[in-house]
């Protein structure tokens, strides 16, 4: 990841209650967060204990019924 450059809303106390990013670094983090998803429905499929399958036998199975 690379450096973000956050800038913070603080209420009267001074607590911070909002970030602002650039959109360039906003559109950075959910690249990051959809490749993280990848990667954790990855992890999932492998721990299915079901045989692999070619996506082409996958579709002529599941769409020729």
């Amino acid at each position: 990841m690379n450096t973000i450059h956050p800038q913070y809303i603080t209420d009267e106390d001074g607590k911070k209650t909002a970030v602002v990013l650039s959109m360039g670094e906003f559109e950075q983090i959910l690249d990051e967060l959809d490749e993280l998803d990848d990667i954790k429905l990855f992890d999932e499929a492998k721990k299915d204990k079901e045989p692999a399958m070619l996506f082409d036998d996958y579709v002529k199975q599941r769409f020729s019924k």
